[in-house]
């Protein structure tokens, strides 16, 4: 069987602002995007393989006739929003929160990735590469004199160092993976109370346009929709956990005995299973086994979580 390439296309979003929207549902597939500018461009994450990533990289010097890349911003750790930064100009500064670092450093699965999905990922040549700059609560930088807020919520959420890229004179907010539109979110390393509360702050922005970390890209008139799904979601993963501890549920039962409802019908529901080992741990004030986690989330699967090569 030959490789499955992902239908990714470069998106304009506002003049000189740019979403790479790579189809979603499954993992290792994510959003990136672009702000260009007279002095260069400043790239909002990159992509999981080196092939993926390469493509991303192309399109913009395509679209921005080579403008150079001065910097790059990290929306966390994660590896598909990380592992292409090596391929990044060694002159590029790579911007994230601070936890970012540590994160991307201790990254394991770049080195060999557990068989956890199936086909395991062709990350290509990647190696590890950190961010350079990082800071605790906000930043601002500014490119060919167009501002760039970078933002953190104040506290866990998808991860402990989520950052979103705002825009505020275009009202474009690059929300990384604090929105999964349409695909099933995930707050295994981070915090379910945490994403939960994220969802007002993310609406008090009142963004125009939303490029999600996964999923289509959105306009305003979407965003009630889009995060009153979220919060639907955050609630009845809570609540799940709740009532499966009350009764003496692994996550893993609790997870089996609940209904998904409308949530089935979304891509990667196995996520349900991970993000229940996450709310089980904030309630005991334990941390999360991600092994154990995952074994789990297979369990409930019947198999490994699907990937595109």
């Amino acid at each position: 069987m030959g490789k499955t390439v992902l239908e990714a296309a470069l998106r304009q979003v506002v003049p000189g602002v740019y979403a790479w929207v790579q189809p979603d549902g499954t993992w290792w597939v994510n959003n990136a995007g672009a702000v260009a500018g007279d002095e260069g461009t400043v790239v909002i994450d990159t992509c999981a393989t080196e092939e993926r990533t390469r493509r991303f990289l192309e399109a913009v010097a395509e679209t921005t006739g080579d403008a150079p890349v001065r910097a790059a911003v990290n929306t966390h750790q994660h590896g598909d929003h990380t592992y292409g930064n090596c391929l990044l100009p060694e002159q590029a500064v790579i911007i994230s929160h601070e936890s970012v670092r540590a994160g991307v450093l201790a990254d394991f699965v770049i080195d060999g990735c557990p068989p956890f999905w199936s086909p395991v990922p062709d990350w290509g040549a990647v190696t590890r590469r950190p961010p350079s700059l990082v800071f605790r609560s906000e930043l601002t930088i500014y490119s060919s004199g167009r501002r760039i807020d970078l933002l953190h919520p104040g506290h866990p959420a998808h991860t402990a160092g989520d950052v979103v890229a705002w825009l505020p004179e275009e009202r474009v907010l690059f929300a990384g993976d604090l929105l999964f539109h349409g695909v099933t979110p995930l707050v295994l390393m981070g915090s379910a109370e945490g994403a939960l509360r994220s969802l007002d702050w993310l609406a008090d922005l009142e963004p125009e346009h939303i490029v999600p970390g996964h999923g289509p890209l959105a306009v305003a008139d979407d965003l009630p929709d889009i995060l009153a799904a979220h919060e639907r979601y955050y609630r009845f993963v809570l609540e799940t956990a709740r009532a499966g501890r009350e009764r003496g549920l692994s996550p893993l039962d609790a997870a089996r005995r609940a209904d998904l409802g409308d949530f089935e019908g979304w891509p990667d529901a196995e996520r349900v299973v991970l993000n229940l080992h996450r709310a089980y741990a904030e309630a005991a004030g334990g941390e999360v086994d991600l092994v154990a986690a995952f074994t789990d989330a297979v369990a409930w699967n019947h198999g490994p979580f699907p990937t595109v090569v």
